[in-house]
């Protein structure tokens, strides 16, 4: 051992102290690193041949100094204030001084040389090595705080705008004590306790607030998507039981029904004393709606229609509200008058009575147990000859005469079917509203979570919360930038879905379509990375991420399959917004696309394709100019694609089978393009500077995350070059770095309560 009596003899020994104690503290010696002191040992003049001897058996594999041996050396370094020298061989030099008394240390140059080319070869990096030696150890890292550059009050008046108030209502609607979360042993329990919560929202007037006054509403669409938005920070499967009764089983009535229907049932709708359904989805027709089979044939002779389900897989599958409480149903099935089809109508019909028994000819069988939502009772519809009244036809776009007749102001069987459906887009902008409060949520409790959790540090220093590390941000911060993209993109669609006109029904259906499709996916994925990024704590139950990310899954899939409604954007922008969808007119759309391919590309100029400026980086109009170049180029390419295949004889609905693919990305790039164009114009138009900054910053930093998601694409088209999209994987890491400090007040201002958030991961200091 090198004890002291040794030390005594030769103080110059200490030299070798750093070099030992900083290989041997982590790592087990090399053959190359015995080597490499081996050299060294031998090429000291000074030292006499037992030292070597000595020295030597420190190398020995086998032979490892012990813990009480290296907290010695550790303690006679740290004596003399390592921090201030510059390598390890100064800082040997100054120890072997400090054990001389004074007396000079008398090692040639020749000598010292040996060492410094020593610790090069065996890459000790001296900072890194000196932080073991000091008390405490202050990095960047360990720094960095937040520290909120606006105020997040100010924050959050932007991003609730006009109906802050109404927010602000059912917030403190859901804070009372009525509405504490629960932990249910059966499914009973939760079922029963979301209706009663149901009720008491009914009861405020929540349900029937889209409804005309004259049935207890207020006329406020927008009012009713946000407070779906509202409810969202609470129990999902209080929210979708609620978007079934008063979304789509009232709004059914509403907007497909005609006054006899709303003062027939929308009070009564809208007081939840009348539960009901929407039965649309069939087990063999999901998507394909115009494909149900379910048949509603009228009987001339006494003006009622026969509801009737031809066999098993014709079953209305999947219907909320149908195995416990729904007591009538808007059914969709095809009307046959005297054998003649007349496509896909809404009916109203009959399930139980107030107490709970079946209507004669109804079978409803429950879908039980789910990966989420399970407090709504979904199931299985049939129905065996059920009659219904002519007055139960929701007649608003078609009827039946006196006479018997099919009449309708809309002659074309497509218009009609898909003018019908329009008038229930609003599902499409209420379920991806409610993603994102479920996205907000789990990134609230996350970077909180990530804020206090503290783990692992520098040498010598502190651990440092989890935020701080670059991959934590990069992992949290473009989701959370994200989500102010789809905040103000949402709140852009619902002003457009309200105040549309008759020619721009299409339209914002497709992008209804797109922005359920992008927004849920996007939910999906937050969900699943603050899960992740909470480690073990976001497993627990009682952190609800768990339940966020359950009871969210369908949302994928609710409303439309994602990919399949981005392949009806596509469509639409295949067709430049045909007046009538779902009749592909190829030699239109491919005359279009080539005058569009000829005036609407912009040059890639080659100082652009290479600019690797911050200021360039960092440009609104770079940012947007990219993304319109993709999706043009996309929407060329598959255009292009799809007449190909045509003009070498393919069936058209086999040629747009082979670019679904395609498709799907026409659709994306598109609604990325809006979005990004409503997260400009909301950070343009606000007025205070300080929150003005913070949305630029989160602006930024969505535009070249999603152009980085999408770099190898913009490579293959030489928009940029490697340097450039290196260089932007470097500015999306410092912006990450710089949202990071104002993370907890980006996320105070979603102004979520904290009962409604509710995991003790997100309190936690």
């Amino acid at each position: 051992m090198l004890n002291s009596d040794l030390l005594s003899e030769n103080p110059n020994l200490c030299i070798f102290l750093p070099f030992y104690f900083t290989l041997w503290e982590d790592f087990n010696l090399t053959t190359t690193d015995i080597d490499t002191m081996k050299k060294l040992i031998n090429s000291q003049s000074w030292l006499k041949k037992e030292e070597i001897n000595l020295l030597e058996q420190y190398l020995n594999p086998d032979q490892k100094p012990s813990a009480e041996e290296l907290k010695s050396w550790k303690n006679q370094i740290q004596f003399i204030k390592p921090q201030n020298l510059k390598n390890l061989t100064t800082l040997g030099f100054e120890l072997a001084k400090s054990q001389q008394n004074g007396h000079e240390v008398i090692i040639q140059d020749k000598d010292l040389k040996a060492f410094q080319k020593a610790e090069k070869e065996l890459g000790l990096i001296f900072n890194e090595a000196a932080y073991r030696f000091e008390d405490s150890h202050t990095t960047v890292t360990s720094l960095q705080q937040s520290k909120s550059s606006f105020d997040p009050k100010l924050m959050q008046e932007i991003l609730d705008g006009s109906k802050i108030d109404l927010i602000q209502k059912v917030k403190d609607t859901l804070t009372k004590a009525e509405f504490a979360y629960h932990q249910y042993d059966k499914i009973e329990d939760q079922r029963a306790q979301v209706l009663e919560w149901c009720k008491i929202l009914a009861k405020e007037g929540y349900g029937s607030w889209a409804f005309p006054r004259e049935f207890g509403g207020r006329a406020d669409m927008e009012g009713y998507f946000t407070i779906m938005e509202t409810l969202s920070y609470h129990d999902l499967s209080m929210v979708i039981k609620f978007g079934v009764q008063f979304g789509l089983w009232g709004m059914s009535i509403y907007f497909l029904g005609t006054e006899k229907h709303h003062q027939k049932y929308l009070k009564e709708i809208g007081s939840l004393e009348l539960p009901g359904c929407f039965a649309m989805t069939e087990t063999n027709h999901g998507s394909n709606v115009r494909g149900l089979e379910t048949t509603a044939t009228y009987n001339h002779d006494d003006k009622t229609f026969t509801i009737h389900t031809p066999h098993q897989n014709a079953r209305k599958e999947y219907i909320g509200n149908a195995a416990l409480h729904g007591q009538k149903a808007t059914v969709f099935a095809k009307l046959i008058i005297n054998g003649e089809d007349y496509g896909v109508n809404a009916f109203v019909v009959p399930l139980r009575n107030k107490s709970g028994e079946l209507h004669a000819g109804v079978e409803i069988e429950d879908c039980g147990h789910k990966m989420g939502l399970n407090g709504v009772d979904n199931g299985l519809i049939a129905f065996n000859k059920v009659l219904v009244s002519k007055d139960d036809m929701l007649d608003r776009f078609a009827s039946v005469s006196d006479e018997g007749k099919f009449i309708s102001s809309i002659s074309s069987d497509n218009k009609r079917f898909f003018t019908m459906l329009g008038t229930l887009v609003g599902g499409r902008i209420g379920i991806p509203r409610s993603a994102l409060s479920a996205a907000k949520s789990g990134l609230t409790i996350a970077i909180r979570y990530a804020n206090t959790r503290k783990q692992f540090g520098p040498e010598g220093g502190g651990e440092v919360p989890i935020l701080n590390y670059r991959m934590h941000q990069r992992r949290l911060m473009p989701l959370l930038a994200k989500s102010y993209a789809m905040h103000f993109a949402l709140k852009y669609l619902t002003n457009r879905f309200l105040t549309k006109s008759e020619d721009e029904g299409q339209e914002i259906e497709a992008l209804a379509a797109g922005m359920k499709a992008y927004g849920t996916w996007f939910a999906t994925e937050a969900l699943q990375e603050c899960r992740e990024a909470c480690g073990g704590k976001g497993y627990l139950s009682e952190n609800r991420i768990s339940d966020l990310k359950n009871d969210t899954d369908v949302y994928t899939t609710f409303e439309g399959d994602n990919t399949v409604l981005m392949q009806l954007v596509a469509k639409s922008r295949l067709t430049e917004f045909k007046k009538e969808m779902g009749d592909m007119n190829f030699t239109a759309i491919f005359n279009y696309l080539t005058k569009q391919a000829k005036t609407s590309f912009a040059e890639k100029n080659p100082i652009v394709v290479r600019s690797t400026d911050d200021k360039h980086l960092l440009d609104f109009e770079f940012h947007l100019n990219a993304f319109k170049y993709r999706e043009g180029a996309i929407v060329a390419s598959a255009g292009q694609r799809i007449k190909r295949l045509v003009e070498d004889g393919m069936d058209s609905f086999d040629a747009v089978n082979v670019a679904q693919h395609h498709l799907v990305n026409v659709g994306q790039s598109y609604i990325e393009r809006k979005v990004l164009e409503q997260f400009q114009l909301a950070v343009e138009t606000t007025q205070n500077a300080a929150c003005k900054r913070s949305l630029q910053q989160l602006c930024q930093l969505y535009a070249l995350h999603t152009i980085e998601q999408n770099r190898g694409w913009y490579l293959e088209q030489g928009y940029m070059e490697g340097v450039k999209t290196k260089a932007i994987r470097k500015m999306v890491n410092q912006l990450c770095w710089e949202v990071r400090q104002d993370a907890i007040a980006l996320t105070d201002a979603f102004g979520i309560p904290n009962q409604l958030l509710a995991a003790p991961i997100a309190f936690q200091s």
